[in-house]
């Protein structure tokens, strides 16, 4: 294992989002590192969209993707000035897909050293049947991984982080 030079954090906006995005701002501090920021758009919810896009009704996969990475960047910025990540180099990154699927694929196509991750994310059910995004990018992540479980990750050493 090499220097850490770049740090993935995966945001999908559920309640453990501001503490995984915290831990990697501070990691991605100290050890002078880029911070990617990924997230993807379920391609689940494009499908659907596809299945009754109407173009009389203005409804279209391309402008739902459109208005998602609008708001999400939105989000984005919202969380990255909450956590103090001004003085960080941060890349942005939005794909659609099968989410664990394209977060590895972010990790390969961006040289990623370090992947940090909350342990839950924004479904419930689903996960008990078919297993977490975070589950399966732990299983498959060709790079050592972080897992941040929200509230037992809100100080370092003694200091409150969020």
């Amino acid at each position: 294992m090499g220097p850490i030079n770049k740090i993935m954090v995966a945001v999908d906006f559920s309640e453990y989002s501001k503490a995984t995005l915290t831990y990697a701002a501070f990691l991605a501090s100290s050890l002078r590192a880029t911070m990617v920021v990924a997230n993807v758009i379920n391609h689940r919810d494009v499908e659907a969209i596809r299945a009754v896009e109407d173009e009389g009704l203005g409804l279209s996969a391309e402008k739902f993707i459109a208005g998602q990475k609008q708001e999400r960047e939105t989000e984005i910025d919202h969380l990255l000035k909450e956590t103090h990540c001004q003085d960080l180099k941060v890349v942005r990154l939005f794909r659609v897909g099968v989410p664990w699927v394209e977060l590895l694929e972010i990790v390969k196509d961006q040289g990623v050293d370090l992947v940090v991750m909350g342990t839950k994310g924004r479904t419930n059910i689903v996960n008990t049947l078919f297993g977490s995004t975070a589950e399966k990018v732990f299983r498959r992540c060709p790079v050592p991984l972080l897992s941040v479980r929200g509230k037992e990750h809100e100080t370092i050493a003694g200091q409150r982080l969020l």
